[in-house]
């Protein structure tokens, strides 16, 4: 924790001089490793801080090797870094990979982590400052406290290249129309992160499948983190249960005549774990059914002209089509009074 306050705080200080747009990655990297160096000894840090005089900021036009070597990535890193970026456009590259970086570190992640988000997503080598930051604090202000929210970065960076407008019609749908709490919307960025990317009709037939076939509520969606699973993956392993007697819908009052495997058993687990132990069947068995369910469903979804994904190819956060806000709003209530 120390050391992460410690960076934050050099780097504010290097911001307040340059604009972390125009900041030499020499002065990055000096005042990255200088401000941890400075958290192992009081001394150290004391002299650091007498030492520390930022120069006047110079504006990035071309980053070398030796830029991100400056910056605290060791020369194997350094090397695949400037290999990917060689693959995206210059220009852009040269624009905004400082502002990414700094932004990535300030977050509180190490240079291993920063390579890895760069690796799963290369978008972020050409996402804008000002959107990152914006991105960011929205996740903070939807609830993401330090460690959960470098958690998900880490593990899905790609939510810091989803427009802002969509994250939070994610989370209106979520709240508005699956009836889910705040907390509870929290904790399904937090676990399910790539929901913010899922078309709102798969998702809502997603939700009303579980809740009102399987009788499922929202805390028990929550807990077995539902959203991390396709609905042929729910909707494949549910429907074998109640097709061999081993699973029975709920009646109006939550009834059942049989004692229904929970949430957590069917989907988190593995295939042979399942089969053993929930579903008391052979993998020919699965197979045979998963083969033809597959194709019974591909026939009702042509019969019923299930739509097609949305398409997420919005450049800025500002200039989203508003359909999507309708759609939002809408998709619940007509798919309820069919």
């Amino acid at each position: 924790m120390g050391t992460r306050v410690a960076v934050n705080q050099v780097l504010r200080l290097a911001v307040r001089n340059a604009t972390i747009s125009t900041l030499c990655p020499r002065q990055f990297g000096r005042y990255y490793r200088q401000s941890r160096w400075c958290c192992s000894s009081t001394n150290q840090a004391t002299q650091h801080n007498q030492d520390l005089n930022p120069p006047s900021g110079i504006p990035v036009t071309e980053l070398s090797l030796r830029s991100f070597i400056d910056m605290g990535f060791t020369e194997s890193q350094a090397e695949q870094i400037y290999e990917s970026l060689a693959n995206v456009r210059r220009g852009d590259s040269a624009k905004h990979i400082l502002p990414t970086l700094t932004a990535l570190f300030v977050l509180g992640l190490n240079p291993s982590s920063v390579k890895k988000c760069l690796e799963k997503c290369p978008e972020l080598y050409t996402t804008k400052e000002a959107q990152l930051q914006q991105r960011i604090s929205n996740l903070r202000k939807m609830g993401l406290v330090e460690g959960s929210l470098q958690r998900v970065v880490a593990h899905y960076p790609r939510i810091l290249t989803v427009p802002l407008k969509r994250v939070k019609n994610v989370v209106m749908f979520l709240k508005e129309k699956c009836l889910f709490t705040s907390q509870q919307v929290t904790d399904i960025i937090r676990d399910c992160p790539a929901v913010v990317l899922e078309n709102l009709d798969q998702l809502e037939y997603k939700f009303q499948y579980v809740y009102f076939r399987m009788g499922v509520k929202q805390a028990e969606m929550v807990k077995c983190r539902l959203f991390r699973y396709s609905l042929d993956e729910v909707r494949c392993r549910h429907t074998f249960l109640e097709r061999r007697g081993l699973y029975e819908t709920p009646d109006k009052k939550g009834q059942t005549t049989i004692i229904n495997p929970n949430l957590d058993s069917i989907l988190n687990v593995d295939q042979d774990t399942f089969l053993a132990h929930v579903a008391q069947a052979s993998a020919e068995e699965y197979d045979v059914f998963k083969r033809l369910a597959a194709r019974e469903w591909q026939e009702e979804e042509l019969q019923q002209g299930r739509t097609e994904p949305d398409s997420d190819d919005e450049d800025d956060d500002e200039d989203v089509d508003d359909d999507d806000d309708r759609e939002a709003k809408s998709g619940y209530e007509k798919r309820r009074k069919k």
